[in-house]
């Protein structure tokens, strides 16, 4: 199967999901200190659902959830994304991430953020993006500030059937 470059970094490459990327996905949606601000770890079928969402997100906006390669030795080490999203009845675009456990700490959150914060406004032209976070998820938040993003506001998401508080911190294009 091709898979399809979307993006690269200095370290990293952002590709498409594809099928072969299943056992990867499970790696990291079913870890549960990864997906602990989720607060649930995903079943097998959620990672398919997890894999279908994203195709059809490429298909409807080239856009969705990466995989994030290592360049030099191709290994999988999280996921990134930029997408639309749907805020307070507020349409957004989002910038999202998560990582293997073990490839925390490395800068590679930041790094994909930065990357997809330029997209979305040199090729996208958008003149906002936020980021979703959860308010005691500090590593998110300190990306999220570093790439000079501010607090905007707050909603409550529902997740799967659970209320869950998150802050929107948005960068604008001209600020």
């Amino acid at each position: 199967m091709i898979k399809k470059i979307f993006l690269e970094t200095k370290r990293l490459r952002l590709r498409n999901i594809i099928q072969n990327d299943f056992e990867d996905l499970k790696a990291i949606l079913q870890d549960t200190d990864v997906m602990h601000a989720w607060e649930y770890k995903f079943s097998d079928i959620d990672v398919q659902d997890w894999i279908n969402k994203n195709l059809e997100l490429y298909r409807k906006y080239n856009l969705g959830y990466f995989i994030a390669e290592n360049k030099e030795n191709l290994e999988i080490v999280g996921q990134a994304a930029l997408m639309p999203s749907t805020v307070n009845n507020q349409p957004y675009y989002e910038i999202g991430y998560i990582f293997k456990k073990e490839h925390w700490h490395k800068g590679y959150a930041r790094e994909c953020a930065a990357a997809l914060k330029n997209y979305a406004f040199e090729k996208l032209n958008l003149n906002e993006i936020i980021f979703e976070i959860r308010p005691n998820n500090i590593p998110s938040i300190k990306v999220a500030e570093a790439l000079n993003a501010k607090i905007s506001g707050n909603f409550i998401k529902n997740v799967r059937g659970k209320k869950m508080t998150h802050l929107i911190y948005t960068i604008n294009k001209f600020h």
